[in-house]
């Protein structure tokens, strides 16, 4: 057989509310449609059903921004308060122009909003990151092991954007139970040449895959890659941030 995998829309989880047990949703879910979990499965979640459980949700009616926050929001036509819950997510501005803001999480991600998310949630609501998605990942994990018995990868995506192209994908922002890189330096390649820089990004390359039959308004939270034996791993997302020392654009 050449090389192949599937990924496997789960649907049929219900509106998820915070202290949720998300993986018996999904398992659950996922046995009903006829694709039970099984041993060597990639399960990718969207980041917002784990924030919901987790209860990272804020109601804007309750912030208060402040003076300075007011007068930012002001520039950039944005609400101050939705603003300010940007700004304590956020470890420093990366640029702020034409209403787009960028940022550093306190996670080290670099994405618009600190991912702060208005879609999906009721109104006058926003949906933080998860404070820790690798813990996430890992507690969801092992919540699925112990429902089915099934050793499992779990993915926690998000939808960033990306410089220099148009359009969003999923990235992965917490990883369980797999490497997030596949590093090939060093490696020869067909002409017996060492590879230089080829390092892939496995959990965000999974997680982009996932997001095509997960869509943005379909109401499918989560996915079955199924079909890979990948490399194991317990160093979570972190491999994915790219060292200051080696960005060339800070």
């Amino acid at each position: 057989m050449p090389p192949r995998y599937e990924v496997i829309g789960i649907a049929g989880v219900v509106e998820v509310r915070p202290g949720d047990d998300v993986a018996r949703l999904v398992v659950d879910a996922a046995a009903a449609q006829g694709t039970p979990v099984a041993t060597h499965d990639v399960l990718v979640i969207g980041q917002k059903v784990i924030s919901k459980a987790e209860g990272r949700l804020v109601r804007l009616s309750q912030v208060e921004p402040a003076p300075a926050t007011r007068r930012m929001a002001e520039n950039l036509g944005r609400d101050p308060r939705l603003l300010e819950v940007i700004l304590r997510e956020s470890r420093r501005i990366v640029r702020m122009d034409k209403g787009v803001i960028i940022t550093e999480t306190h996670h080290g991600w670099i994405c618009a909003n600190a991912g702060v998310d208005q879609s999906n949630v009721d109104a006058d609501t926003v949906a933080l990151l998860p404070e820790d998605s690798d813990r996430s990942a890992r507690t969801f994990r092992e919540r699925v092991h112990a429902l089915t018995g099934a050793e499992v990868a779990v993915i926690v995506a998000d939808t960033f954007g990306r410089p220099w192209r148009e359009g969003l994908t999923n990235v992965a922002i917490g990883v369980a139970g797999v490497a997030a890189m596949r590093d090939y330096v060093g490696m020869p390649d067909s002409a017996g040449r060492p590879l230089q820089m080829t390092v892939l990004a496995v959990a965000d390359e999974l997680a982009s895959a996932a997001e095509i039959v997960m869509g943005k308004l379909d109401r499918i939270p989560a996915a079955i890659v199924r079909g890979l034996r990948l490399d194991a791993g317990d160093a979570g997302s972190k491999p994915l941030l790219r060292d200051p020392a080696r960005d060339l654009f800070r």
